[in-house]
């Protein structure tokens, strides 16, 4: 009876355990030189970036980017380039610089 118990245990701890592996995700918040802030999300086995910004969400897909990530649609840029730098474009407003708040 005991090792019947132990067993289903184990069993619900490695689920769970394997459930929070798979919707691990790397969520940051950025604050921009104009002013602008937003929050954008990845998701493992996912290649586009979810952007919260203006008050709305916006999916982005990944383009080809000859350094670093890009990320666009719904006529927002998301670029991030191998040496740590983000840059945001939207709203027909110029690029913009971001850091990570």
């Amino acid at each position: 009876m005991k090792s019947m118990l132990s067993a289903a245990l184990l069993t619900v701890a490695a689920t769970v355990a394997l459930q929070a592996q798979a919707n691990a995700q790397a969520v940051s918040s950025y604050r921009c030189a104009d002013g602008t802030r937003f929050i954008v999300g990845f998701y493992p086995k996912d290649s586009r970036a979810f952007v919260l910004i203006d008050g709305g969400e916006v999916t982005l897909a990944r383009r080809f980017a000859v350094s670093g990530r890009r990320y666009s649609g719904a006529g927002v840029t998301l670029t991030q380039s191998r040496d740590g730098q983000t840059m945001i474009r939207h709203a027909r407003r110029p690029a913009t610089s971001c850091e990570q708040s």
